[in-house]
């Protein structure tokens, strides 16, 4: 009997959150012949399930990630609003600022503001900001392209031009968008940390007509009957929720964090959705072909010294790449890193400097000095 050929892919991307559904997406676009993989038994299981999904621009003065946060919330609003305008609310954000510290803050970002706003009850509104229904973004972005669930891969290697994982599955291109959990390459200076987050779906009989955000954030009211409404409540914690008793004080403390900022009757928590979202270490994602430290180090030793060695001298595992580490803001970066990460796969157009791995890589090696 005659063997039957191995199916290889050209593009497998590990990881259904936001992330990787939205690389998944941008790469359909020039193939059908992709797969993602995804260890539980659902897409956005985990951070990205749990997001509140929550769309505003980021405040403060100029500076390199204000600069990235924002023009990604431009890309992604815009993109939502195109192809998915049943998933998304442009019903405007009130930021509102936690302590008298923070509103002496605001008042010197209001020159800095890159959006229109008006001052209201305290803080600034942007009717330019919105939420989207992060689960129901998720599922969209892929509803077309074949996913395997229920698989961990365990290892990865190269052969003949061509990424083998776990012995099954063959791809030419490998994206790693694993969240919080193993990265499969074990780099030294792809440092992602995991930081918590929760939000909480309630019914209340107050209406609210945008969003709040402040030690929360607070989603508009979805009417639900003549007096009642879901309301969404979420945020993200710098630890991690390891128990049930936590997970109640994390809900309480969202209810009480929600009625600082607006008082809702008759609450009823109807649902409750937690999740480790990956971060990486100096806060910008990561995004771009991974370096082969290894190798790199071996060419220029010298790199641990804090010699400057340009970056394209740098050697890199071939066809391998990454888009990690959004952290919470993952609806408003995914969609507009997957455009960068895209076109450095298909059109070999590096993406931008403040996000690639080389501001890391060089970091990192001189630390091993």
């Amino acid at each position: 009997m005659q063997k039957s050929k191995t199916h290889i892919h050209d593009h497998i991307v590990i990881g259904a959150g936001v992330s990787g559904c939205n690389i998944a997406h941008k790469l359909n676009k020039h193939s059908n012949n992709i797969l993602v993989i995804e260890k539980e038994n659902k897409i956005a299981f985990g951070a990205s399930g749990a997001a509140g999904g929550f769309l505003s621009p980021l405040l403060g003065k100029p500076n390199k990630f204000k600069d990235l946060v924002n023009e990604a919330l431009i890309y992604s609003t815009e993109f939502y609003k195109k192809n998915m305008p049943n998933l998304i609310n442009q019903c405007g954000t009130l930021r509102l600022p936690k302590n008298k510290e923070d509103e002496d803050k605001f008042k010197s970002y209001i020159p800095f503001i890159d959006f229109q706003y008006k001052l209201m009850d305290g803080g600034c509104f942007f009717p330019y900001a919105s939420v989207v229904k992060s689960y129901e973004i998720c599922k969209a972005l892929i509803a077309n392209i074949s996913i395997q669930y229920n698989c961990e891969i365990k290892s990865i290697k190269y052969e003949n031009n061509i990424w083998i994982l776990d012995d099954l599955y063959h791809t030419r291109n490998l994206i790693l968008s694993t969240g919080a959990s193993s990265s499969l390459i074990k780099e030294f200076y792809l440092n992602i940390r995991a930081v918590w987050g929760q939000r909480i779906d309630v019914h209340s009989s107050t209406c609210i007509s945008h969003n709040y955000h402040k030690e929360c954030s607070i989603s508009y009211s979805n009417e639900i009957s003549e007096d009642k409404y879901l309301v969404s409540i979420g945020a993200t914690h710098n630890r991690v929720v390891s128990d049930l008793k936590m997970i109640k004080d994390d809900t309480k403390y969202l209810i009480e964090k929600a009625n600082d900022i607006i008082e809702l009757n008759d609450v009823e928590v109807v649902n409750i959705y937690n999740g480790a979202r990956a971060a990486s270490v100096d806060y910008f994602p990561l995004v771009g072909k991974i370096i082969d430290s290894s190798k790199t180090i071996e060419e220029f030793p010298y790199l641990k010294n804090g010699t400057n060695v340009k970056e394209n001298r740098f050697t890199r595992y071939d066809n391998l790449y990454i888009l990690n580490g959004v952290g919470g803001r993952g609806f408003v970066l995914a969609p507009y890193l997957a455009n960068e990460l895209c076109e450095l796969i298909i059109n070999d157009i590096d993406v931008r400097e403040d996000i690639n791995l080389n501001r890391l890589f060089k970091r990192e090696v001189k630390r091993l000095k």
